[in-house]
């Protein structure tokens, strides 16, 4: 990677937001990943928290422990050698009950693409999906990989309250709902996955890179799941 292929941009005087592109890729956003791990691995003192998205990573520093001017040199030099190549991520297994009561747009999402329930169900079981993020939200989980025939505009009316859980869609990505929150996304179905739980030792289930795909599984299914705090679903190390 080549200097111009990212800025180095001041967030006050505790954060450096590194930009390494200005789309939702699975290059750029592996770029972000690696430099999250060599960052991570050069053990800088001083570093409070870096925060990946889909093209950024923000770094948060203790301005008493570690100057600006050296942070950004460190950057500059582990920026200039990243791997645009996904590192492995867990690959999670993710049961979803579609439609009825827990996804209460299936119906019009079918309507709007010209597909039938069935068909939108199916589309959506068969993306292989990538964790690109974490964030607005504690433990929100945004998701690249979805079918194109299930790209929508988010809903002109945002609902006030969406249940935790929620597996939705909106613009060109899927999401799992980490708790109960307004959202203008296209809401397909449920999961008892707990993608957020402060009571676990990492409170947070899913990581930037991990994958994840879904099945299908039956409303009384789901109920039973939800009611088993312990249960957590299937993974497999990379």
């Amino acid at each position: 990677m080549t200097r111009a292929d990212f800025r180095l941009l001041a967030a006050g005087d505790t954060a450096l937001t590194v930009e390494l592109g200005d789309a939702v890729d699975p290059k750029i956003n592996a770029q972000v990943l690696a430099l999250d791990k060599a960052l991570s691995e050069a053990k800088l003192a001083g570093i409070v928290e870096t925060v990946p998205t889909y093209r950024s990573l923000q770094v948060h520093f203790d301005p008493d422990v570690l100057d600006a001017d050296t942070l950004r040199r460190t950057v500059e030099r582990l920026a200039a050698d990243l791997d645009d190549q996904p590192p492995p991520g867990r690959l999670w297994t993710v049961p979803v009950a579609y439609g009825g009561e827990h996804g209460i747009d299936l119906d019009s999402v079918a309507e709007r693409t010209g597909l039938t329930t069935e068909q939108v169900i199916a589309r959506h079981l068969g993306g292989d999906y990538r964790v690109y993020m974490i964030g607005f939200q504690p433990g929100f989980t945004y998701l690249g990989g979805l079918d194109p025939k299930l790209h929508l505009p988010r809903r002109e009316t945002p609902r006030l309250k969406t249940p935790a859980g929620t597996i939705s869609v909106g613009g060109i990505q899927a999401a799992v709902a980490s708790i109960e929150a307004p959202s203008g996304w296209h809401l397909l179905g449920r999961t008892p996955v707990r993608a957020f739980d402060p009571g676990r030792a990492d409170p947070f289930l899913f990581r930037a890179g991990d994958r994840i795909r879904f099945e299908r599984i039956a409303h009384d299914d789901y109920t039973r799941l939800a009611a088993d705090a312990s249960w957590l679903p299937k993974c497999e190390a990379p």
